[in-house]
């Protein structure tokens, strides 16, 4: 009987760990997997490169992430991201990173990661982040939230819908963001409901924030501006 429990509990941990291992990128099998962008083959991520023709610059990116970005666009950020298409050593690693600035009273609006878990750390001013959590069985989606300072670090959940808004009316802010993914994708709630091309049924929409058609109508003709660079 024993035997019995001890097997059932490890093919229980057994099953937890092969879905950890299905939801992340792929695990490398090898030193590296340096992406070949010249190839024509389609599979998840992408085709390795032969490792004789792999050099130190394949693993390197002159990226200036000391030097501040322009924030004047309407939203007053702008997100400079390090992924896989920009480092093609990054190939199988699972990670990449994002230098986040921000405007006074700019904000990295509602977004999700589709692909990856974040960690932020603020380096310059002051942020409020936050996240949300998916469906709840008691019908609530929880707001988590929190103000950060200079070199405090903040943890948003894969696939969950979150933020980060500087409050200061007159200092910038900026903050480091590292993602599990060597291509997290990133699908800014606003600029995909009411942005999409085509656009989605003005109908759909009314039904689905319940409100007028005409409102619908505004918001899509609105321009949504893309702060992923």
């Amino acid at each position: 009987m024993a035997s019995s429990i001890t097997f059932l509990v490890l093919t229980a941990l057994l099953a937890l760990l092969a879905g950890q291992v299905i939801a992340s990128d792929p695990s490398p099998l090898q030193d590296f997997c340096v992406a070949d962008k010249d190839s024509h083959v389609n599979v998840n991520g992408f085709v390795c490169k032969d490792p004789k023709d792999v050099k130190a610059d394949d693993f390197f990116l002159a990226a200036n992430l000391d030097m501040p970005r322009d924030t004047t666009s309407k939203i007053g950020s702008n997100v400079t991201l390090i992924n896989v298409m920009r480092i093609p050593g990054l190939n199988t690693l699972g990670i990449s990173l994002a230098r986040i600035d921000y405007a006074p009273l700019g904000e990295n609006p509602p977004h999700t990661h589709p692909r990856a878990t974040e960690i932020l750390t603020v380096l310059e001013g002051t942020l409020y982040v936050g996240f949300v959590t998916s469906n709840q069985a008691n019908r609530e989606n929880k707001l988590f939230t929190k103000m950060l300072n200079k070199g405090d670090v903040f943890v948003f959940p894969e696939g969950l819908i979150h933020f980060q808004f500087n409050p200061s009316p007159h200092k910038p802010a900026v903050a480091i963001a590292a993602l599990s993914s060597q291509n997290p994708g990133a699908i800014t709630i606003a600029n995909a409901v009411f942005g999409s091309k085509p656009p989605i049924s003005d109908d759909v929409l009314a039904k689905a924030f319940q409100v007028e058609k005409k409102t619908v109508d505004w918001l899509q003709a609105q321009f949504w501006p893309d702060n992923h660079n």
